[in-house]
């Protein structure tokens, strides 16, 4: 049922829902900018204040239902032990993450259009939504309490840190959060040193038998502003979803390596494979070509989910083991 039909019951469930969260509102003793409360004796609950993509919000702390829809956050969920995820969108869950494809977790559809009625009658006490789900913002804020944890791409790693120790905050994970990131920066300083003599590199996704190229401050930015790859000299559009461009241009632009990510495999879709597309004399011309450097990502990790905590360093891997 689509998201923007306002049915009856989805009205009276709504409206509930909205009464329910008032009320909780009303007992919660807010803990103050970005830090947790302590609760009163009387037992009441506290609050976590977070600033994230679209404002501020006070959350429950340690929230017992939350419905999730990026999967970048339930792979940090998941790395961080969190047991109280009740509702997710399962279109395009990853097999790492198939654990949440149970049935004992409510199936909210897709991130762009999530099923609004099965969200509100899940009861979740925090929504939480990624780039995909934004624009949902705020009509999902109506039924609870909701956090736009999207992450930048112009400081990706940072960007992701920071919405990882968010997420450390709410749930009572700081300590994991912090071991985690010291684990992640050992692997990105081991990657920054062999990509210092590794030469340029260029970033491609395929789609639909095309080709797209992606520059430092993109999706795909992690290969340059933080494993220390050295662009191309090519001039590449900053665009989210890259710069449409030619064998020609690969070519020309001479990389050492290429870094390619197949969009169609990683999102189930028929079509001929990055191998297939980009075994041409255009792209055997390249240094990357003509020494085989060319090393093909996961594209469930690097286009559907992106930067979750475990996945962050399995991404790192990749690129680490095609230097």
């Amino acid at each position: 049922m689509s998201s923007r039909l306002l049915t009856p019951a989805r009205a009276a469930i709504l409206a509930t829902v909205a009464l329910s969260t008032a009320a909780c509102g009303s007992a919660t003793a807010s803990s103050g900018s970005g830090s947790s409360g302590s609760g009163s004796s009387s037992g009441s609950a506290t609050t976590v204040s977070v600033t994230h993509a679209q404002g501020t919000t006070q959350v429950p702390a340690h929230p017992k239902k939350v419905a999730v829809l990026d999967l970048g956050v339930l792979d940090s969920l998941q790395s961080l032990g969190v047991d109280s995820v009740t509702a997710v969108t399962k279109q395009g869950m990853p097999s790492f993450l198939s654990g949440y494809q149970d049935a004992r977790y409510t199936d909210l559809g897709s991130m762009k259009e999530p099923d609004v009625e099965k969200l509100a009658a899940a009861g979740p006490d925090l929504i939480i939504v990624g780039a995909r789900g934004a624009a949902k913002y705020k009509e999902l804020s109506k039924i609870a309490p909701t956090i736009d944890l999207t992450v930048g791409s112009k400081d990706l790693m940072g960007s992701a840190k920071k919405v990882n120790a968010q997420l450390g905050e709410i749930f009572g994970k700081q300590e994991q959060v912090t071991a985690k990131h010291a684990a992640l920066d050992a692997k990105v300083t081991a990657a920054k040193a062999k990509a210092a003599n590794a030469g340029t590199g260029l970033i491609l996704m395929t789609s639909g038998g095309k080709v797209s190229a992606f520059g430092p401050q993109s999706r795909f930015g992690l290969v340059h502003q933080t494993l220390g790859v050295k662009p191309t000299a090519a001039t590449i559009s900053e665009d989210r979803h890259g710069q449409a461009v030619s064998f020609e241009f690969v070519r020309d632009a001479k990389p050492d390596r290429l870094f390619v990510v197949d969009r169609d495999a990683a999102i189930g879709q028929n079509g001929k494979a990055a191998k297939e597309i980009l075994a041409n004399p255009l792209v055997d011309a390249t240094p990357a070509g003509a020494t085989k450097q060319i090393t093909y990502l996961d594209g469930q990790r690097w286009y559907v989910v992106g930067a979750g905590l475990d996945n962050l360093s399995t991404m790192v891997d990749e690129v680490a083991a095609g230097l």
